[in-house]
C-alpha cells in the first residue's frame, strides 16, 4: 500500500474512532445519572404510586359503591402500570430503584410538598398518607371508609400532580416529559371526581396542598 493510500486509511479510521467517541460519551451523557430529576422522580414516583394502589385494594374490598369500586379499580390498573414504567426506566437507565438521596431530593430549591407535609405529617412526599391515616382507613366501614378514602385519595393525587409539574421544570427527556403530563391530566380529572362523590356523601375535600 503506497504512503497516500496509508494516510487515507488512517485519516478514515481516526474519523470512525472519533465518531464512536462521540456517540458513546453523547448516549452516556443523554442516560439520566443517579441523582438527576428524572431518576428522583421514578423513584418518588413509583413509591407515591404504590401507596395509592394500596389505599385503592382497601376500599375495592370494603366497600359496596360501583363509583368507589370503580374508582379504585382504575387507580389500580392505571398507577400499578405506570408504576412498572417508572422501574422500568430505571433499570434501562442502569440504575438501581433505591438511590442514596433524600425523597424528593431531586426537587431540592423548588417547592414540593411543604405544605403537604404540614398538613400529613407523613415527612417527605407530598400528599402521602400517614400511618395513622392508614390505620383508620383499614378500621372504618361503609360510608365512613369510603369519605375518608377519598380525602386521602385527592389529597394524594394533588400530591402527584405537584410532583408532575416538578419534573416538567426539570427535565427535556421525552417518556418523562410525556409522562408527567399524563399524570397532571388524568390525576386532575380524578380529583373532580372523587370531589363530586365526596359531596355526594355530605362531605368536604380535606385542605389543598396545592398553591
Amino acid at each position: 500500500m503506497d504512503k497516500p493510500a496509508k494516510k487515507t486509511l488512517l485519516a478514515a479510521c481516526a474519523v470512525l474512532v472519533l465518531a464512536a467517541a462521540a456517540f458513546l460519551l453523547l448516549a452516556r451523557d443523554g442516560t439520566p445519572g443517579d441523582t438527576s430529576p428524572e431518576a428522583g422522580f421514578a423513584r418518588d414516583m413509583a413509591t407515591h404510586h404504590a401507596q395509592a394502589v394500596d389505599m385503592s385494594f382497601v376500599i375495592r374490598d370494603e366497600s359496596q359503591a360501583r363509583e368507589i369500586r370503580n374508582l379504585a379499580f382504575d387507580i389500580i390498573n392505571t398507577q400499578s402500570n405506570q408504576r412498572g414504567m417508572f422501574l422500568g426506566w430505571l433499570e434501562q437507565w442502569g440504575l438501581t430503584q433505591a438511590g442514596d438521596q433524600p425523597p424528593m431530593a431531586w426537587m431540592s430549591g423548588h417547592p414540593h410538598g411543604g405544605s403537604a407535609q404540614a398538613a400529613t405529617g407523613a415527612g417527605t412526599m407530598p400528599g402521602m398518607a400517614s400511618p395513622q391515616e392508614l390505620a383508620r382507613l383499614k378500621e372504618l366501614k361503609g360510608a365512613e371508609a369510603e369519605v375518608l378514602f377519598l380525602q386521602l385519595m385527592i389529597r394524594h393525587h394533588e400530591g402527584g400532580v405537584e410532583m408532575a409539574e416538578g419534573v416538567l421544570k426539570l427535565s427535556k427527556r421525552d417518556e418523562v416529559v410525556r409522562m408527567a403530563q399524563k399524570i397532571i391530566q388524568g390525576q386532575s380529572g380524578e380529583i373532580k371526581l372523587m370531589t363530586d362523590l365526596l359531596r355526594k356523601r355530605g362531605a368536604e375535600p380535606l385542605p389543598s396542598i396545592l398553591k
